[in-house]
């Protein structure tokens, strides 16, 4: 009997390290050659896949081009946000699988986030119900460090290390001045504040900037942020600011979607015409909305209500590209996930999800990799633990940083070229340079 072949693929949004998982399912799979055939990649995810966009990835990649492909950010094979049919009874599905029989693929991986999962879990579930042979693995993966029956999640590290760097830098710069200023740092984290929590990390000392942190788990209020930020201007020339941009009120409205009639609510005003009541966020291809803007929304309320120097700072995707800052514990981390999904697959685990568990704190820190229900994974969220934000959601306790602080530890060096990381680059194999 012929040995089977496996496909990988990315998707969602890429991270610094996503890559490096990628690299751990070609290295095991390679490896395995008694196991397995050739080693496929999908051309941006399932998407691309369906529309026959495929590579060999034995063939393109040896050691050296491996090597590289470890420390490289964003996603090698391109990344896509498809979502597939609720409906099992789609002619997607078996379109798909018979794409993946003519493949003689046995073996199916899919590195991402919360949808991404979604993905697997459906595929699996459709593979099951169909007889199928083809065993679905999810190798974990989102900045947002939200899911669930996991430790945490390949690629926040690297970003937490990003921000709680960038974060201090900003603070160091906004102290150079003598006349009050308050500075808004925007991070990302549409629910979940596990990155936004990581600016903690860039103080110094007790009381050091930012002054002020605010996640989305905890209700938002422009009062009581005009109280907060009021009491730390009484107290220091320059107050830092960091906020998820999926902050929201009491009634979840977001604060990106607030218009200039909302703020002059919240302050007890009224608009001598018509201002503009603001709008809502648009959404993406899974219904979630794409939120951005909070921080300039917070520096309009600042500039009128407080008569004091105001900026904001929107990260970005700085935040999931950096590949200079990458945790050298992330990178292992990641690139461990996906060995371990090859290894689970070939002792037959199928619609599972590689999970860490960790055993230990600071320099006894160390992790254990083990297979979840992907089903039990998918559509949930995991937040930060109310216990680890301070009465009046206004800042994160130290439980955070001993959680934080071993996944940011290590640095990378990525070769350099004409004073330049030197990254891998995917050949572009498609006339139309997809």
């Amino acid at each position: 009997m012929s040995l089977k072949n496996i496909i990988v693929g990315q998707s969602g949004g890429p991270t610094a390290v996503i890559n490096a998982s990628l690299c751990g399912v070609v290295r095991e799979s390679l490896s395995r050659k008694g196991d397995i055939g050739k080693v496929y990649g999908m051309i941006h995810g399932v998407e691309g896949f369906l529309e026959g966009r495929y590579m060999d990835l034995g063939e393109e990649l040896g050691s050296k081009e491996l090597d590289l492909l470890r420390v490289t950010p964003a996603a090698y094979l391109g990344s896509c946000r498809y979502k597939l049919p609720e409906d099992m009874s789609s002619e997607v599905y078996p379109q798909l699988f018979a794409k993946l029989e003519e493949m003689d693929i046995g073996y199916f991986f899919y590195i991402g986030g919360n949808d991404s999962m979604d993905t697997v879990s459906k595929l699996s579930r459709y593979g099951k119900q169909n007889q199928s042979r083809i065993r679905f693995v999810g190798i974990p993966k989102t900045i947002d460090n939200d899911l669930v029956l996991t430790d945490h999640t390949p690629g926040f590290g690297s970003a937490a290390r990003y921000a709680a760097s960038a974060v201090r830098e900003i603070v160091l710069d906004s102290s150079v001045y003598q006349q009050k200023s308050v500075t808004i740092i925007e991070l990302m984290g549409r629910h979940t504040g596990w990155l936004t929590a990581a600016s903690v990390l860039a103080r110094k000392y007790k009381g050091d900037n930012p002054a002020l942190v605010y996640l989305p788990e905890h209700p938002f209020s422009m009062e009581g942020f005009a109280r907060d930020v009021e009491r730390e201007l009484g107290r220091r020339r320059s107050v830092v600011v960091c906020v998820s941009e999926g902050i929201a009120d009491k009634e979840g409205r977001f604060i990106c979607e607030y218009g200039q009639r909302d703020l002059l609510s919240c302050m007890g005003k009224e608009a001598l015409a018509d201002p503009g009541a603001g709008g809502e966020a648009g959404l993406d291809q899974f219904g979630h909305k794409m939120l951005a803007g909070c921080g300039k929304v917070l520096e309009r309320f600042i500039k009128e209500n407080f008569g004091v120097k105001v900026r904001s700072v929107e990260l970005n995707v700085g935040q999931r590209c950096c590949g200079m800052l990458a945790s050298l514990t992330d990178v292992q981390e990641a690139e461990k996930a996906g060995r371990a999904g090859v290894d689970f697959a070939l002792k037959g685990e199928n619609g599972v999800m590689v999970a860490f568990s960790r055993k230990g704190n600071g320099e006894f820190y160390e992790l254990e990799y083990s297979a979840v229900d992907v089903g039990k994974v998918c559509n949930r969220e995991k937040k930060v633990p109310k216990t680890w934000i301070l009465e009046g959601g206004n800042d994160v306790g130290e439980e955070y940083a001993e959680y934080a602080l071993p996944l940011i530890q290590g640095a990378v060096s990525p070769p350099m070229e004409d004073g330049i990381p030197r990254y891998l680059y995917r050949k572009q194999i498609f006339p139309d340079g997809v």
